[in-house]
């Protein structure tokens, strides 16, 4: 499913991949499909429209990390690989390393594949991430888990990590005021470029 002009335009007025980078994207998404006609990795509805929802969705976030440290980022349920995958094609730092957590099997062994063949400074991790302590670096997620769920996780699990990053739909507003209400925790919500009712959650 090669990027449409539209999406295309988007990407580039951004500044979101490079022509290599755009390369190595093209054959995640050539792998992906393929292994979808298998699996349901992602919603076989989402499949003509990748560019835009999954890819372009992930890599909004690009900025608010700094891609010039030495540090890990941590990418809860990775699923088919966004943001994980993506976020790696984008990274041209070799200190900078993304670790994935995906429970299941199937989707897990799919990212170690895509991780092998493309080469990607990268690493898979088949575990509930609620059995796993995470410490330093960024925290990602996107169609994870509810908000409270990622706070209670962010205070049971995690330590100094550097930023929250959590990519949320439809009614996010609403979850986050909810989740949030009487904790002393400083937050920002950012709109989306892919959906006009989605978010960005930071904290």
């Amino acid at each position: 499913m090669t990027i449409d002009i539209h999406t295309l335009k988007i990407f580039k007025s951004l500044n979101l991949l490079d022509e290599s980078s755009l390369d190595i994207m093209n054959k995640f998404v050539s792998l992906l499909l393929k292994e979808n006609k298998k699996y349901n990795i992602i919603s076989k509805s989402t499949e003509k429209i990748i560019w835009h929802r999954h890819i372009l969705d992930s890599l909004q976030i690009v900025k608010f990390i700094n891609f010039d440290q030495s540090t890990t980022l941590h990418d809860l349920g990775s699923g088919g690989g966004f943001p994980g995958i993506c976020l790696s094609i984008y990274n041209k730092n070799p200190r900078f390393h993304v670790k994935m957590y995906e429970k299941s099997i199937v989707k897990s062994n799919f990212l170690k594949k895509v991780v092998k063949i493309l080469n990607l400074n990268a690493e898979v991790i088949n575990n509930d991430v609620f059995k796993i302590k995470i410490v330093n670096g960024y925290v990602v997620a996107r169609g994870f888990r509810k908000i409270d769920k990622i706070l209670k996780f962010s205070r049971e699990n995690c330590q100094k990590i550097d930023k929250f990053i959590i990519l949320k739909g439809k009614n996010a507003q609403v979850e986050v005021q909810k989740a949030f209400k009487g904790l002393n925790i400083k937050y920002s919500l950012k709109n989306s470029i892919t959906e006009k009712d989605s978010k960005i959650l930071i904290f």
